[in-house]
């Protein structure tokens, strides 16, 4: 399984389609994939697995996401401050 996800980060160009995200507007589907990223590291980190699989999520929501937003996104995960808990049941801040 993890061979499948590399062969594909590394054919990765530009973000899928994505059922969930139908319509032209892209933002919640860049917002939804910020947060799978850090949830899905968080989780096979506390597990002391390889977060390589993660990665996909991050080229996802980096080719989807304007760069100011993904900043702010970071520096309020290092801040503590970003609306959840731990990135668990969060409301969408602006979207």
């Amino acid at each position: 399984m993890a061979d499948v996800i590399e062969e594909k980060i590394k054919n990765y160009r530009t973000a899928p389609f994505d059922a969930r995200f139908p319509n032209t507007n892209q933002t919640r589907n860049c917002y939804q994939n910020y947060l799978d990223f850090h949830r899905c590291t968080k989780a096979l980190s506390a597990k002391g697995q390889d977060t390589a699989p993660c990665q996909w999520y991050q080229r996802v929501y980096k080719s989807l996401c304007p760069i100011g937003w993904v900043e702010k996104w970071d520096g309020q995960v290092e801040d503590g401050s970003f609306p959840g808990k731990d990135l668990n049941g969060l409301v969408m801040p602006f979207i």
